[in-house]
């Protein structure tokens, strides 16, 4: 195998944390000696350990002398672990071979540049670019301070998520609804409005048996606390992170209320016909989330789109036309001129089942 092989099975490896690592990366490590892995490290539940030290506890003494391949450059900063540059100059190894450099102000060139001065050879940009795409909401988190987000769309043709009466179970079948489970299972959060909780009560987790290591957080952008207490993100909140972000002068009853049930209420100021969206995905980088899925309904699509801060679209199309009196997947924003609407690019196109799953990217 060659350098790109062996770092396309580092990120598998990395991949599989997704959603679980946060708020640190999602790294993926080998550790090759003589043509032949001998150690195999993903970054820990929480984020620690680290994928490096991992592969060089498995390869042991066998580490000495081989290749390294790891999706993102080692971290030299001691925090709770030692830098992960020292344990690889420690194990001996001859070659580092890192996907892309750790923008980290921490880090940024500084985990080769000790390798380097060990002696050790180092090659970056290997596979830059999947690893850049797989590790998307650190990296946004790192630049920007807010994670990654991605807005799940599940509609018809026309672009309707219900009907006139609000009836919307369900309009994809079985497989492309497990799909979406697998979205949220490589995710950091789920986000809704508090109109999806009053009209559906969903519980936001990942139903694939086995698919996380780690629960996922469920985001309510609630600007009067309507969340009910009888709720199920409020009966489950003990055992799966519950947030709810609320604006100004709500209820200090309700609230005390909320958090005696093990939600957590995090006060954000108000913005345009609602909570303010920016400063709202801001508290959640501080937090430590990369990724967030936003799953609705049609006024907080209609809220991100037109702030601009949609990343991703991951839309399911039902073969079905619903007409003009159904909900739109969003909701009016104001657009007057073609000009002005958010614009995206196509990434990917999936069947799944008898519906088509379309991924997108902002346009840059």
């Amino acid at each position: 195998m060659d350098d790109i092989s062996f770092m396309r099975a580092a990120l598998g490896l990395a991949r599989r944390g997704l959603g679980s690592t946060w708020p640190n990366p999602a790294v993926g490590c080998l550790v090759v000696r003589d043509g032949r892995v001998v150690g195999r490290g993903t970054t820990a539940p929480g984020g620690r350990p680290h994928a490096e030290p991992q592969a060089l506890a498995m390869a042991g003494a066998a580490a000495r002398g081989g290749t390294v391949y790891v999706t993102l450059e080692p971290c030299c900063h001691h925090g709770q672990t030692p830098p992960c540059a020292e344990a690889l100059v420690s194990a001996g190894v001859a070659r580092v071979v890192a996907a892309l450099r750790d923008p980290d102000p921490r880090v940024a060139g500084g985990g080769f540049a000790r390798l380097r001065q060990a002696g050790i050879v180092v090659t970056g940009g290997v596979l830059a670019e999947e690893a850049a795409e797989l590790n998307a909401g650190f990296l946004c988190r790192v630049a920007r301070g807010w994670p990654l987000v991605t807005l799940k769309l599940a509609s018809t043709l026309d672009g309707r998520i219900a009907t006139r009466d609000g009836e919307s179970r369900w309009i994809t079948a079985g497989p492309a609804r497990r799909l979406a489970h697998a979205l949220r299972g490589h995710s950091d959060a789920v986000m809704v409005g508090a109109g999806t909780v009053l009209a559906d009560d969903p519980d936001l987790t990942c139903r694939i048996p086995g698919f996380r290591r780690r629960e996922i957080v469920r985001v309510v952008a609630d600007t009067h606390l309507r969340t009910p207490l009888m709720a199920r993100l409020v009966a489950t909140a003990r055992a799966v992170p519950t947030w709810l972000l609320a604006g100004p002068g709500t209820d200090p009853v309700r609230r005390q209320a909320l958090e005696g049930a093990g939600v957590k209420v995090i006060a954000v100021p108000a913005g345009p016909g609602g909570i303010d969206l920016g400063v709202a995905l801001a508290t959640l980088g501080r937090e430590g989330i990369t990724r967030l899925l936003v799953e609705g309904g049609g006024q907080l699509a209609a809220a991100l789109l037109r702030a601009d801060l949609v990343d991703r679209l991951a839309w399911f199309h039902a073969p079905a036309v619903m007409g003009g009196d159904g909900w739109p997947a969003a909701a009016a924003f104001g657009i007057a001129r073609l000009e002005r609407m958010p614009r995206f690019e196509r990434m990917d196109v999936a069947e799944v089942g008898a519906d088509m799953l379309t991924t997108f990217r902002r346009r840059s």
